[in-house]
């Protein structure tokens, strides 16, 4: 049985989830292996109390490349599974928020 706090990994932080969070109120985070879009929706509602719209949930494949000597192939950035939440207008998370 999985808890809330097991569903959230952490949050994911980049370029692209910063213009999301300012400007379409989504937020993104790396979510456990397992976790469906309502365990996700549950988790975020009573962590943050906030109304959630959609969930969106990304499988992303591993990074993977070549060694130039033996041709091997290696694993340089495990796979891993994020969901983009859409919140309610007017709706903010605070950790995503600047310094204010």
């Amino acid at each position: 049985m999985t808890t809330s706090y097991d569903v959230l990994r952490r949050p994911l932080v980049t370029e692209k989830s910063n213009y999301q969070s300012g400007k379409l109120q989504q937020y993104t985070f790396e979510i456990a292996s397992d976790a469906s879009r309502t365990m996700v929706k549950d988790a975020i509602e009573t962590m943050y109390d906030v109304s959630v719209v959609r969930v969106n949930i990304i499988n992303t494949a591993a990074k993977r490349s070549r060694r130039a000597r033996s041709r091997r192939l290696l694993v340089r950035k495990s796979a891993i599974k994020k969901a983009i939440v859409t919140l309610a207008a007017g709706q903010t998370l605070p950790m995503f928020e600047g310094v204010q």
